[in-house]
Formats: C-alpha cells, sequence, structure tokens
C-alpha cells in the first residue's frame, strides 16, 4: 500500500481525533453560535466534496456514453441517498440540540446515542475516500494523487469540528475529559475502516467506479440536508452558519482545484 494511499486513509481520522482533543484545552461547552458556524462549515464542505471530487469525476468516466453519460451518476446519487435513508431508521441516533432519539426505540445512553448519530454520517465519508483511493491505487487516470489528497483534507478539516461537537458536550454532561476524547476518536473509526475495506474491494469497485463515486455523493449530500443544514439554520442567528457553509465550500472547491 502507497504512501499517498495510507495518507489519505488516516488524515481524515486525524482531523476528528484533533478536534475530539480539543475538550482537554477548551472549558466550556461550546456556544449556540460556535455549533451553527461549525455545523455551517462541515456542510459545505461536504456538498462542495460531493459536486467537485465525487459527482463530476463520475460523469467525466463516463463520458463514453455520450448524451446518457450522467446515468451513473444520477442512479448512484438514489442509491447512495437511500442508503443514508435505510441507515437512518434502521440505527437509533440522537442529534445535537435535541431530546428526542430517531430510529428503532431502544434503551442506550445519550452519550452512545450522539456518537451513533456522528458515526451515521461518517460513513459516507469513508466510503467516498475509499472509493477515490481504489480508483487511485488502480492507476485510474481521471483520479490524481492531489484530488485524493484535497478530498482526504476537505474531509479531514471538517472533522476536526465534528471531533469536538461530540467530546465538548459530554464532558459537559460529567463525562471525564479522557472518555470524552475516546468517544469523539471512536465517533470517526467508521472512516477509516470503511476506506480500506474499499480499497480491499478495489478489482471488484473499478468497473462500477462511476456508480461508487455518485452513491458516495448521495449519502453525502443526505447527511447535508437532513441534519447538518437544519443544526445550522434552527433559531437565531442563522446566518452564521451561512457564512460558513460558503466558506466550507468553497475551501473545498479551491483544495480540489489546487491540488486535483
Amino acid at each position: 500500500m502507497s504512501t499517498d494511499i495510507i495518507m489519505g486513509i488516516l488524515i481524515p481520522f486525524i482531523g476528528t481525533s484533533l478536534g475530539a482533543g480539543c475538550v482537554f484545552f477548551m472549558k466550556n461547552e461550546l456556544n449556540i453560535s460556535v455549533q451553527k458556524a461549525l455545523s455551517g462549515f462541515a456542510a459545505g464542505v461536504m456538498f462542495a466534496a460531493s459536486i467537485w471530487s465525487l459527482i463530476i469525476p463520475a460523469m467525466e468516466q463516463s463520458e463514453d456514453m455520450g448524451k446518457l453519460s450522467f446515468i451513473p451518476a444520477f442512479v448512484g446519487f438514489w442509491l447512495g441517498a437511500l442508503f443514508l435513508l435505510l441507515l437512518d431508521t434502521i440505527i437509533p441516533h440522537l442529534h445535537l440540540n435535541s431530546d428526542t432519539a430517531e430510529g428503532p426505540k431502544v434503551k442506550l445512553q445519550r452519550m452512545t446515542m450522539m456518537v451513533l448519530a456522528v458515526t451515521l454520517h461518517n460513513i459516507p465519508e469513508g466510503m467516498a475516500v475509499g472509493v477515490v483511493l481504489a480508483g487511485l491505487a488502480s492507476g485510474n487516470a481521471l483520479i490524481t494523487s492531489g484530488g485524493a489528497l484535497a478530498l482526504a483534507l476537505g474531509i479531514a478539516i471538517q472533522n476536526f469540528p465534528e471531533g469536538a461537537i461530540i467530546s465538548m458536550p459530554l464532558c459537559a454532561e460529567g463525562k471525564s475529559k479522557w472518555k470524552a476524547f475516546v468517544y469523539g476518536v471512536l465517533s470517526g473509526a467508521v472512516e477509516p475502516i470503511g476506506a480500506v475495506l474499499t480499497i480491499m474491494a478495489a478489482g471488484l469497485i473499478i468497473p462500477a467506479m462511476p456508480y461508487l463515486l455518485s452513491f458516495a455523493a448521495g449519502a453525502m449530500v443526505y447527511v447535508v440536508v437532513e441534519e447538518l443544514i437544519p443544526e445550522m439554520s434552527e433559531g437565531e442567528h442563522s446566518n452564521i452558519g451561512v457564512v460558513m457553509f460558503v466558506l466550507g465550500f468553497t475551501l473545498m472547491m479551491a483544495l480540489d482545484v489546487a491540488l486535483g
């Protein structure tokens, strides 16, 4: 496994771990305005990554289909969104600033439900990184090491606030800093695991690459619309979330173009 691929796997997970580490340096729970800003930023990064790093490459790889080159992206996007809808239905989880759990009715601690919520929307991020790295490993000419690095960095940047959003509220609720940190780190563990499994199945993945790229995009957009946008826009001062969405989107777009 090349250095580029190993770094692509680890960079997003490092972002989550560094964010979770904020619990050791910041005393209070994150301010609501800060939470809105971080949710908006994460939404912008994920939305831009879905377009620039996943959907556009999926359509480029289907150019030989002519005017029907949109079909793999169309089908894959729908499958990705429906897959996340299924997970959202069968996995019990609790969103930030919510008192009502979603999914099946089970008796789990609030802390566990919050971690499951973040883990749920880390799944498509791990898939996205894994699919792109699998394409890079296969020698796909349309996937460059710079493009893969841009995606990994973009996801790591938006993972940083996610780690903090998990660890700091848990600490504020009475959990020890170390336990809060561990839960924050574990919420991002699904990403490298998913990426490695995807790369291991590279031989099966490559023929369906356009569908899988757009599948990951559909799953990520589902998370953005279902979770992050509501979090950034509810209540007062929603403009903070919107501005940070634009910042996240343009930063990810710039990374993809500059490094790709």
